[in-house]
């Protein structure tokens, strides 16, 4: 069975399709990577899973058991399950590193309070900031507060980590330092779902590449085949346009 299965997702916003039968499927400690152009979907579709934009048809399964978007008591249930950084931080410019990341722990879960606090600590050392535990986001770079964002997500203990796009906003020199936490999270075995332009990363630390366009995915494959030798005249259309670059 797998951790997670999507079978002919359909999304629309307002009158407009955004997602046309998506079908795809993540086993436990997979890295799973979604690429194409942009205004394919790949956004979209994470914001379907974790239920900011409600799906027109189709189904979701964690464990085999389907999601009812139409339930706030269900969607509720599987934002437990998922934990998605976008690329904006989003941080609370009023509270330092350690706060930002015990806040949502303490306050919507009703966690102990020292408790978070000494798993956030290990969490942030993890992410290389545990010398940044008091300092608030205008100190920090972008790396580092997209790297609390990450923390704080971790921090919520999530099945699935959703990660859309959160180099687009960085200088290019800062990439790297989020790129590393990431291949540090993989190779702990953290199941991670990732939106990325980052060609070369998602070649490396991908287990499985999914290409979309057009609100539907068009091949999926091991990231060498789906870079290397596409099956489907439009990704190999989008891959050689790519690697010009």
């Amino acid at each position: 069975m797998h951790h997670l299965e999507v079978a002919e997702l359909s999304a629309s916003y307002n009158e407009t399709p955004v997602l046309d039968r998506v079908s795809l499927a993540i086993d436990k400690g997979e890295v799973v990577s979604l690429i194409g152009p942009s205004g394919s979907g790949k956004s979209t579709f994470l914001r379907v899973l974790v239920g900011l934009l409600p799906p027109r048809s189709g189904r979701v399964l964690f464990h085999g058991v389907e999601v009812d978007y139409r339930s706030k008591s269900a969607v509720r249930a599987v934002r437990d399950r998922f934990a998605i950084v976008f690329q904006q931080y989003n941080l609370f410019q009023n509270m330092n590193a350690l706060r930002n990341v015990t806040i949502a722990p303490i306050k919507v879960k009703g966690r102990d309070r020292v408790e978070v606090e000494e798993e956030a600590k290990v969490i942030l050392t993890k992410v290389g900031l545990g010398a940044k535990l008091g300092a608030y986001p205008d100190e920090l770079s972008g790396g580092q507060q997209q790297r609390v964002a990450i923390a704080r997500a971790l921090a919520l203990k999530p099945e699935i980590l959703l990660l859309d796009e959160i180099t687009s906003a960085l200088d290019p020199e800062l990439v790297n330092e989020v790129l590393d936490t990431i291949r540090l999270l993989a190779a702990d075995g953290m199941t991670m779902l990732i939106v990325s332009h980052e060609m070369a990363f998602v070649r490396e630390v991908s287990s499985k590449v999914i290409f979309m366009a057009d609100g539907r995915v068009v091949e999926t494959g091991p990231a060498a085949e789906i870079f290397d030798a596409p099956r489907e005249p439009r990704t190999r259309e989008f891959v050689s346009k790519i690697l010009r670059h």
